[in-house]
C-alpha cells in the first residue's frame, strides 16, 4: 500500500519555526520527487517546495524562498521541509506528494499525496 504519511503540523506564533516530515512507504521512494503543497481556505492548492530524486537539486515558491528549507533522507524515506519567519500568511494544510512532475510546482502531476497537516501561525 502506497503511503505518504505527513507530521510536524501546529500551531506557531509569527516569526517562528516548524519542521514538517513527509514519511513515505509502499513505493521506491528513491525514484520519485517529492513536493510539499500548501492549501489555505478558500484558495487553490500551491507549490510550496520540491527536491528531486536524481540529484537532490531543489526549488521553491518565491514566497517562502530564504524561510523554507526542503531536505531528504534517504535512508528513512523522508522529506523535510524547516519552515523559519513563519508568517500568518503560511498558515495552510500542508501536503506532500511524490511523482515525476515536468513542472513541479503543478498538482496534477504529482502521483501519490499525503492526508496534510495543518500549520497555523498566529500574528
Amino acid at each position: 500500500e502506497v503511503k505518504l504519511v505527513e507530521s510536524g503540523g501546529g500551531l506557531v506564533q509569527a516569526g517562528g519555526s516548524l519542521r514538517l516530515s513527509c514519511t513515505a512507504s509502499g513505493f521506491a521512494f528513491d525514484g520519485y520527487a517529492i513536493g510539499w503543497f500548501r492549501q489555505a481556505p478558500g484558495k487553490k492548492r500551491e507549490g510550496v517546495s520540491s527536491i528531486r530524486p536524481s540529484d537532490g537539486s531543489t526549488s521553491y515558491a518565491n514566497a517562502v524562498k530564504g524561510r523554507f528549507t526542503i531536505s531528504r533522507d534517504h535512508a528513512k524515506n523522508t522529506v523535510y521541509l524547516q519552515m523559519t519567519g513563519l508568517r500568518h500568511e503560511d498558515t495552510a494544510v500542508y501536503y506532500c506528494a511524490a511523482g515525476h512532475p515536468s513542472i513541479w510546482a503543478i498538482p496534477d502531476l504529482y502521483d501519490y499525496w499525503g492526508q496534510g497537516t495543518q500549520v497555523t501561525v498566529s500574528s
